[in-house]
């Protein structure tokens, strides 16, 4: 009988080697669902196989950012010129053989920067220790992937958190799975499709072992998507593209990086000059989605100076989950001024969702 792997790569070779139209879509997809059952199954199994020495992290901070580069492109020194870290620099690569924890501070927030070996082809594969730098890298809120001005495919790393299971800058797509005892698969589309239809959708809710479910699905869709919600185990998350030693190229050239690399928010920098990281460490806050909330406590003046710092779409409650765990169990109302108040000082519940810069008292029960 075949191994895991054996099915996998006939299967790869079976896709590669059909041509994809109308009449060899369903086939196609079936065999897409089939080969990522198998990779999650073979993960697994490896995942209750003998361990290697891992990067052991402990997250800090109100957000995380993963170093995700090719090795010797600079993320040590981008590193120490952003943090209070002090990862060893050398002009040779793999100089960082463990991961290097900094802290960033910006605007309130206090932000981890990891730095991690470098990624190589095949990393997902553990080539070059890269399962244990892809498993810090997937408890990450963000992911700055660092290239060289003269050595940008960045597809390379795309590719190899891809096969991690890591999708960066998009989102789960708009499906519901309802298990149930008895009906097989029922499939109900909300949105007019323009890739999958009711059969393919069956087929591939059966490979993944889906006999009785109903499946709603909420916008238009590629099999793909399909496969990565009824997976269940990928990790969405944003990104950003730090494009290094740009000092030694000219306008002119870093636009013509950014068609090459249309679509990718790109910052130029300099690391070892310190050109555009302030750039950079902006581009990092507005990406992790922060918003800074200023407590006023009863009958005082209110705190502008330490800020809450709190993801963007946070509502009061989080705000007294924030402060305190006993603050929501014991929360009465709050008062709010700010953009998110319809006047100043407006009495909100738990509910009421917050914007930058507000001022909000909390009343709890003594």
């Amino acid at each position: 009988m075949a191994t895991i792997e054996e099915q996998i790569k006939a299967i790869e070779d079976e896709i590669a080697k059909t041509q994809y139209n109308k009449n060899t879509q369903h086939h196609i997809g079936k065999l897409k669902a089939k080969m990522a059952r198998l990779k999650d199954e073979m993960e697994v199994r490896r995942s209750k196989g003998p361990k290697t020495a891992g990067y052991a992290v402990r997250k800090s901070g109100h957000g995380t950012v993963a170093l995700v580069g090719f090795p010797s492109v600079g993320k040590s020194t981008l590193l120490n010129k952003i943090t209070n870290a002090q990862s060893e620099v050398a002009a040779y690569k793999f100089t960082t053989l463990t991961c290097v924890p900094g802290l960033m501070e910006y605007r309130g927030a206090k932000i981890q920067v990891l730095d991690l070996p470098g990624l190589i082809k095949d990393a997902s594969k553990g080539k070059g220790r890269g399962r244990e730098v892809l498993s810090v890298v997937r408890s990450a809120d963000l992911i700055l992937l660092m290239i060289d001005v003269f050595e940008t495919n960045v597809q390379v790393l795309v590719d190899e958190l891809w096969t991690a299971n890591m999708r960066l800058n998009q989102r789960p797509p708009d499906i519901v799975i309802s298990k149930k005892n008895r009906g097989g698969v029922l499939v109900n589309f909300t949105a007019k499709q323009s890739t999958v239809d009711e059969e393919l959708v069956v087929d591939m809710m059966n490979e993944y072992g889906y006999i009785n479910a109903d499946i709603v699905i909420r916008e238009d869709i590629v099999e793909d998507q399909l496969i990565d919600y009824i997976s269940g185990n990928r990790h969405y998350v944003p990104s950003v593209v730090a494009v290094n030693k740009t000092d030694l190229v000219n306008k002119e050239y870093i636009a013509h990086l950014r068609r090459k690399l249309k679509g990718w928010k790109l910052v130029p920098i300099s690391a070892e000059r310190g050109i555009g990281v302030e750039d950079l460490k902006e581009e990092i806050y507005v990406a992790l989605r922060f918003i800074r909330i200023y407590l006023k406590p009863q009958g005082k003046d209110a705190d502008m100076v330490e800020p809450l710092v709190i993801k963007d779409g946070s509502d009061i409650g989080i705000v007294c989950d924030t402060i305190h765990r006993d603050f929501r169990r014991k929360f009465r109302y709050a008062l709010v001024w700010g953009k998110s108040a319809r006047f100043p000082g407006q009495i909100v519940g738990l509910d009421h969702k917050v914007s930058d810069q507000d001022v909000v008292t909390i009343i709890v029960t003594r």
